[in-house]
């Protein structure tokens, strides 16, 4: 049974795009396998990733320069990248992984163990920014329709605040953009520490609102 999200396996290897599949079958995603650099760009074209596991060394296109080309499109830049690549140099590679915008690095042979708990940490992040990005979408369309209502009424100013629950459109429309921004920092790699924080000043004032419609 297919799973809704995704995670793109790029290897040369044949027997390591499997291995990575074998380790991954536990959990609740589709692992899709690519042999190159440009053939992972590709599948990128279509399809969206929770996480992209990376392989280092590869002829042609190496996983740097495939990193370099993700985080340029700004379809793809926001997806999390682990580099996986073979003992020996681990310092530079993982200094010029982490340049290159990845979020972790592991070294083959990797732990199974270690490797599932990794992806599970971005698979259930994947997870979570979608229910709230789908939530905010929701939450903007409601927002959009009360504005909406309040316009055909001819309310105008305080008299459209007043006759959106006191002002709380704006408060929710000022908390919702919050949540928002946090998103986007995670998406991009940067800490959101206050999203939770965020969430919840939210939760309340929807609750506020609810209550006065």
């Amino acid at each position: 049974m297919p799973h809704d999200t995704r995670i793109l396996a790029v290897d040369d290897r044949e027997e390591n795009l499997t291995a990575l599949a074998a380790v991954l079958d536990a959990l609740p995603v589709e692992v899709v396998p690519a042999s190159s650099g440009q053939a992972a760009l590709k599948e990128l074209l279509g399809d969206d990733f929770a996480l992209i596991l990376l392989d280092v060394v590869m002829p042609g296109m190496d996983g740097f320069e495939t990193a370099q080309h993700i985080k340029a499109r700004p379809r793809t830049r926001d997806i999390p990248i682990i580099f996986l690549t073979a003992a020996g140099g681990e310092s530079e590679q993982a200094y010029r992984g982490y340049a290159a915008g990845a979020v972790d690095f592991l070294t083959k042979p990797f732990d199974p163990w270690l490797l599932r708990a990794k992806v599970s940490v971005f698979v259930d992040l994947h997870r979570s920014n979608l229910e709230l990005r789908r939530q905010a979408a929701l939450l903007r369309r409601t927002l959009a329709e009360h504005g909406a209502e309040a316009g055909e009424t001819g309310q105008t100013g305080e008299a459209a605040d007043a006759g959106s629950c006191g002002g709380l459109l704006p408060a929710l429309d000022e908390r919702l953009s919050r949540v928002e921004d946090a998103l986007a920092r995670m998406r991009s790699g940067e800490p959101a520490d206050d999203l939770e924080a965020l969430v919840a000043d939210l939760r309340l004032a929807l609750d506020a609102f609810s209550a006065g419609t």
